[in-house]
Formats: C-alpha cells, structure tokens, sequence
C-alpha cells in the first residue's frame, strides 16, 4: 500500500474529549474515527490490526476443537423474555420495533441464541461435548462510554459456547479456554493475569476476568504479593478481624447524638473508633426469581423488596456481593419515603425494631457485640447493639468490600489494590440459561437433562485499544509484529536524479514478494513530517531510502524505537535481513 493511496490521515493534535495515550495515538494515526458516543469507524490501518487478532483468535479456538459460526445481531425480544425471571437483561440492551411491530434488540450477548440453536440441534447425549464460536458485533448502551475503543458501545467480539453433559466435561472447556485465551494475549503481546470474577448478568457457578493491569482501567483487583491471590473487587475476599468478640453483651442504651448523621461525625462525636459501630445500608431490590422467603414487597403490586444491610463502621458495603446474597437482577439506594416506611430513619437507621425489611449483615457482625447503631429517631443511637439479642437478619454472608491494606484471605498479608481493564471473560454458566429455554437432551437411559454451558469472550477493540495503550512512547505506536498493520514503513525521500524513488520501487515489490507487508510513505513531504509519521503509525520498522544512504552503498533499517539505523545493501539479501529486524528471529 502506498501511503499517498491511504484512506486516512495523520492528525498533529488529537481532539480533547481523548484522555488516554493509547486513544488519542490511534485517532492521530489514523486508525479509528469516532462517529458519535461510543461508536467508531475502523479505518484501514485498524481493520488490518484487528484481522490480525482475529485470525490469532480462530486459530487458537480451532486448536481446542470449537466450530465457528455466525449468530445474528439482531433478535426477536421473545427469545429474551424467556428468561427475564432468570437471568438480569438491562437497560443497556438496545431495543425498537420492525414494521410488523414486533419487538426487537440488538445483540448485547447471544447467550440466548447459542441456547436456542443447542435445544433445536441437540438431541442426545452422544451429540456432546460441543464447542462452538463467532466473532461477532454486539451493542451495550452504555450511559457514559470512556477511553475510546475501551467503553465503545458497538464492538466486535469473539465469544464462545461449552455444551456438556456433565460436569466434568463443562471443567475441562474451561480450562482449555482458560489456556487459549492466555495464548490469545500472549500472542497479541498484551500482559494480562487472570482473577477471580463476578458472574454478574451471565450467572453461574465460577468466573475468571483477564485484566490488563494500568492506570487508566476503571476496574480495580486485590493482589497478594506474598501467596499469589487474586481477584476483581466485586468477589474479593479478606481475612476480618473481630477484636470485641471476648466482650460480654452489655445494656443497650439509647443517647442523644445531634447532628450525627455519618460514621464518621458519630465516631468523633463517642470519640470511638469506627469499627465500635454499624453503618446501615438501605437498598431495594428486584429479584431474579419470586421473592426471597421473609421478604416483603417494598409496596403494593411492586417486584422490588427492601433490602437493610450492615456491616461494621469501618467497612463498606460490596453492592456485587449483596446483590448476590439476595439473588436480586437490580439493586438501588432506597428513597428516604421507602426508608421511613419500614420504621427506619435516614442518618439513624438500624435494624432494631424496623418492620418489613429484609436484614442481611455481615458475617463478622455475630462476632462484634456492644456496636453503636441508630436509633431510628433523628438525633440519637443506640449503645452496646448486639445481634442475635437486639434483633437478627434473613442472612449472614459476607457482604463487606476489600480494600487496599486488607488481610489476605488465604495468607493474611496486606492486600495490594491495582486499576486494570477487563480484557476477557470465562463463566461456567452451568444450566442457568438451558433450565430457562428448556435446552435438553437424552441421556444414556433416555432421560432428559439440561444441557451444561459455559461462555468464554475477548472484546477485539478492547484488545486493540488496550495494546496501544501498552505499545507506545512519546512519538507513537509502537506495535508488535503480529498484530502490526503493515510489518515495513517505507519511506522514500527525494532525490536529484529521481534513483531514490527507483530503489524504493523495487525494495518495495522485492519486501512484498517475500511476505513482508509493505506501507511505502511515496508522498511528496519533507523528511521530518514522512519520519514523525512513520514513527506515529508505530510499524515494526522502518526502511529508508535516500540519495545519501545509496551513495553510502544502500539503504537504512531501522527498528522501531531504536537509536540507530543499519545500511543494507540492494540485493537479494535485503528481504531477509528486513525480517530479522521486524521479527526478531523467525516470526
């Protein structure tokens, strides 16, 4: 290609809504261009990248045995009401009617449709295991999309369906993608780790997220230096320390406690620290499936019930973590009118004598007797709350959210707090999805049983972006040969007797007919603006030819990002030596 024929352009300054190095580098070399919020056209030198990606991604999938195929983007809105009660579907899908006035979504998952092609093409048992897979466009409305192939709306992803009959055989496709989609990245020359993750909407019994570890991801995972763990914020573990668990239960008493409104003001305020009290949380929460035993609807006719954790003062509520104790779909902070209608007050609030609430604590509040609590009445708490004797919870789980500095669950060291962006996901999905379309098939003795699934998806412009993001410097992108648009940039620069352009040409065509793809900057352009160029668009390397370097008996290699140039002469030799430079050894 030459770059005179590009479709696209470089641009000196990126546009200011670009907050990350990897986005605005893309956008002023010329790769993506945003039509709206979250929504991008790939541009030539885009689309050969994320070829690229996608070929490593088909031929690891097809390694382990999966079948590729295409599923729709668009799709009936049956096919999701089939599951409402089961799996959480929300706002971001995006929906419209056709002309028949049907209702319609676009793809945010196709969980849905895998499960619908397993149940009509399944039938028995000796059908299975199946492995099947596309790499396909998907639509998520995000309100607030950010960093920009990071949080597009509309991607391209690769996602792929496990269907067992067996447990055992669903824990082997897992781990089969849990290795493919490390040599994935690996090959991508992306550094990931894999942690332990929410299943979230997908549901299911186990979950791992690849995150790419950098400043810029608004995820955040707990590391342990010291034994190795690993997880996402939303399913973090930590080892909680339950001090006053000796104390004897004392008297609870009630005292005034003005303008006490925050654990914080409230400690001050006793002068105690904060884990001497319970913070209240007040949430409603709407289902999966009917509603839990014990809990109430939050008014007349509603699917929402009210939700009052606690946890110790010096905690947070994980929401991830309570939505899952509840088995809720959606979760939201309760309106003060919903709060006080449970008997509860706002800034004051504790689970001691409130009425129709459904109360999950935390499981080390059993172990914290004599905490300070509210006592529902603006302007006062409660001395010594000790759970079990003053009031008790529907549930006992672990709802707190780790932090930075925490105890490690499995060691007991500090855990360290680190940003990453989700590049990938594995979910056992067991039969969440095939027990709701009735997804069947015979067994051995001719019973029917649900079909065990699991899903298994990269984002192929996250990837992308997230390599730009890990592959640059202050002068470019600085890609990696095995994603690189084009391996070569060619830069001709004029001369007296036109010999440069000459040799150009025939490096040009020698490169390419030795299966070294081949940009060749032809332009008519000051050296300094083809070079700032070339080092923008970030190829392996470049190869330049000037009157200067023939008459020093050839042309100039350079790597990427190196100080220094090699003369190389014209001739048979060059393509060779050319390869070396972009791949190192051998590709």
């Amino acid at each position: 290609m030459r770059l005179s024929r590009l479709f696209s352009q470089t641009l000196r300054e990126a546009p200011a809504e670009a907050e990350t190095s990897g986005y605005q580098l893309l956008l002023r070399a010329g790769y993506i261009r945003p039509l709206g919020a979250g929504i991008f056209s790939y541009l030539p030198l885009a689309r050969r990248a994320m070829n690229k990606i996608e070929s490593i991604m088909r031929e690891e999938m097809d390694a382990i045995g999966a079948q590729e195929m295409t599923m729709p983007i668009v799709q009936p809105a049956e096919i999701w009401k089939e599951m409402e009660h089961r799996v959480p579907v929300g706002w971001e899908i995006g929906r419209f009617k056709d002309k028949a006035d049907r209702d319609m979504a676009l793809a945010m998952m196709y969980e849905a449709v895998a499960t619908d092609l397993a149940r009509r093409e399944i039938r028995s048992y000796r059908q299975l295991p199946q492995v099947v897979y596309h790499i396909q466009t998907k639509w998520r409305d995000d309100l607030r999309p950010r960093a920009g192939l990071i949080g597009a709306r509309e991607f391209t992803s690769l996602d792929s369906y496990s269907f067992d009959a067996d447990q055992a055989g669903l824990d082997r496709h897992y781990e089969a993608h849990y290795r493919a989609y490390f040599r994935i990245f690996e090959r991508c020359g992306l550094p990931v780790i894999a942690v332990a993750a929410d299943a979230g909407a997908m549901g299911g019994t186990m979950g791992h997220e690849y995150m790419y570890l950098t400043p810029i991801g608004e995820d955040t995972v707990l590391l342990c230096d010291a034994c190795g763990y690993k997880a996402s914020r939303q399913v973090a573990r930590f080892r909680k320390s339950a001090a006053a668990a000796t104390e004897p239960p004392l008297p609870m008493q009630k005292v005034a406690t003005p303008g006490a409104t925050t654990i914080e003001a409230l400690a001050a305020f006793l002068n105690i620290s904060r884990s001497k009290t319970a913070k209240a949380v007040f949430m409603a929460a709407e289902p999966v499936g009917p509603l839990p035993a014990g809990a109430q609807p939050i008014r007349l006719g509603a699917r929402e019930f009210f939700v009052f954790a606690v946890v110790r003062g010096d905690m947070e509520v994980n929401e991830t973590k309570l939505a899952h104790a509840v088995k809720a779909k959606s979760i939201r902070p309760a309106t003060v009118d919903e709060i006080r209608a449970i008997g509860a007050e706002p800034g004051y609030g504790s689970p001691v004598g409130v009425h129709g609430a459904y109360v999950v604590v935390d499981d080390i509040i059993p172990d914290s007797p004599n905490l300070v609590a509210g006592a529902n009445e603006a302007g006062y708490h409660l001395l010594n709350v000790t759970y079990g004797r003053d009031y008790r919870a529907a549930l006992v789980c672990d709802i707190a959210a780790a932090r930075e500095g925490d105890a490690c669950p499995e060691c007991g060291a500090a855990l360290r707090a680190s940003r990453g962006v989700e590049v990938g996901n594995l979910f056992k999905l067991g039969m969440r999805y095939s027990e709701a379309m009735s997804a069947t098939f015979l067994d051995k003795e001719g019973k029917a049983r649900p079909l065990l699934m699991g899903w298994y998806g990269i984002s192929v412009g996250r990837l992308l972006a997230c390599i730009a993001e890990e592959h640059h410097d202050a002068y470019g992108l600085k890609w990696p040969a095995v994603v690189a648009p084009y391996h070569v940039h060619l830069v001709s620069l004029r001369s007296a007797d036109g010999s440069a352009e000459q040799i150009a040409a025939q490096v040009y065509d020698a490169l390419w007919a030795a299966g070294i793809e081949t940009l060749w900057d032809d332009r008519d352009e000051r050296p300094g603006v083809k070079f700032n160029d070339a080092d923008l668009i970030g190829l392996p390397a470049r190869v330049t030819v000037s009157e200067r370097a023939l008459k020093a008996g050839g042309v100039e290699v350079k790597r990427r990002g190196a100080h220094e140039s090699r003369l190389v002469a014209v001739d048979p030799d060059l393509p060779a030596i050319v390869r070396e430079v972009v791949w190192g050894a051998s590709p």
